[in-house]
């Protein structure tokens, strides 16, 4: 008997969870996990499984695998609208590999895969799971949890293809204009680590890496954070915090 699945078979797959996090908008996610450990998130389950039972002993675990949906990113709906080659930033752009080479957001099922550090457990109204350095937008729809195994799941000896090691971090800096929006903030010292964080790993498109003239805008948390590219003669890229404003609506 043959209990495989036909090759158009549907899977209906139901949330369990909604992100929230210091990430309004895509543009500015790292594009690992752990990169921005000054990220703040929540992962708040919802009903019926926000039951305080479905995470009984989950305290014993630091980390956590996330897998969800990258609900932002166009839907591929059937294989005709499916790409098989991809541009991944950490190639400059420009360079395509095959989508299953990469951890590109543009996958056939948008499917996403992330650790991150648990924090703590909120267990007073439903489930409300505290999290560290998690690279997911605000409303991520989240289908399952499953706690790190690090004998299991950490092979140093494992080869990383084109991405060996972190991607390289740029100096960031502030105006004085920023510093004292962010000095009157009650979250000031935790947003200026968020954005000095953010900024290190340069979310400018990589094709427009050479505009240093352009201003760039990242949101973080209920503001807008305006930057802009200073290349010094000699010495690396600076990325220059201009100003930081209240958001204004959503992009």
């Amino acid at each position: 008997m043959n209990d495989r699945p036909a090759p158009s078979e549907a899977f209906h797959l139901t949330p369990i969870g909604i992100i929230e996090s210091d990430f309004p908008d895509k543009f500015g996610i790292p594009r690992q996990p752990g990169l921005a450990t000054a990220a703040r998130a929540s992962l708040v389950l919802v009903p019926p499984f926000d039951d305080p039972l479905a995470v009984r002993g989950l305290s014993a675990f630091s980390h956590l695998w996330l897998t969800f949906i990258f609900h932002l990113s166009p839907e591929q709906a059937g294989p005709a609208r499916w790409t098989p080659l991809v541009r991944p930033p950490r190639l400059g752009g420009n360079a395509k590999v095959g989508v299953f080479a990469s951890r590109s957001t543009h996958r056939p099922n948008r499917l996403g895969l992330s650790l991150v550090e648990l924090v703590e457990i909120d267990t007073a109204h439903g489930v409300r799971l505290g999290l560290r350095g998690a690279d997911m937008v605000d409303g991520t729809p989240v289908l399952d949890i499953k706690p790190y195994l690090p004998w299991a799941e950490s092979r140093p000896e494992a080869r990383a293809g084109f991405a060996p090691e972190p991607p390289p971090t740029l100096v960031v800096s502030l105006s004085p204009e920023a510093e004292a929006v962010l000095d009157g903030r009650p979250d000031g010292d935790s947003l200026r680590e968020l954005i000095r964080q953010v900024l290190a790993q340069d979310p400018r498109p990589a094709y427009r890496r050479g505009a240093e003239a352009r201003i760039y805008g990242v949101r973080l948390r209920d503001v807008d954070v305006r930057f802009q590219a200073l290349q010094a003669q000699a010495g690396p890229t600076t990325l220059r915090v201009v100003e930081v404003v209240p958001a204004q609506g959503r992009t």
